[in-house]
């Protein structure tokens, strides 16, 4: 590899926060030594909410958090520990909210509730300011005839000025 794509691959690396160019033969090593633990390491990092991004698996996170995560879990695999345990481990020391799906129990009720409650809320909402538009714009007389004058009046008044 030259000096100019070796270059071009750091600068591609910085600005998109890609580890590619470099992490890659350390990825391909670790995958080689052992390729049914990474496929269990990939299972897993799928069911594992990364805490520092929190819209990302620790499988698609590059934070160190989730390097850090993906270690452990690489350790847990090696110890023999099945899948069950390692999520309840992760579980018992982050809580439920490390896993990607959640379970329905009393504690996630409003992570899985909760944006259902705000739509229906903000629909209630919509439907009720509606209707009072409506029921305003219904209400409009039409002027009377002195009103429509003095109506008159003013705009003769504001053309003359």
């Amino acid at each position: 590899m030259n000096v100019r794509a070796l270059a071009l691959a750091f600068v591609f690396a910085y600005f998109f926060g890609s580890t590619v160019a470099i992490g890659s033969e350390i990825n391909e090593a670790a995958q080689a030594a052992d390729p049914v633990a990474e496929k269990r390491l990939q299972g897993l990092s799928e069911e594992l909410r990364c805490l520092v991004c929190q819209n990302q698996t620790i499988a698609d996170s590059n934070a160190e958090l989730a390097q850090d995560l993906r270690h452990e879990i690489r350790g847990m695999i090696a110890a023999g520990k099945s899948d069950k345990e390692i999520i309840d481990f992760m579980v018992a020391r982050y809580g439920d909210f490390v896993l990607y799906r959640p379970p329905v129990k009393g504690i996630t009720l409003l992570l899985w509730g909760g944006p259902i409650a705000l739509m229906l809320l903000g629909l209630f909402a919509l439907q009720r300011y509606l209707r009072q538009r409506a029921h305003r714009m219904g209400d409009d007389k039409p002027l009377s005839a002195d009103d429509a004058g003095r109506a008159n009046a003013l705009l003769e008044e504001a053309d003359n000025k």
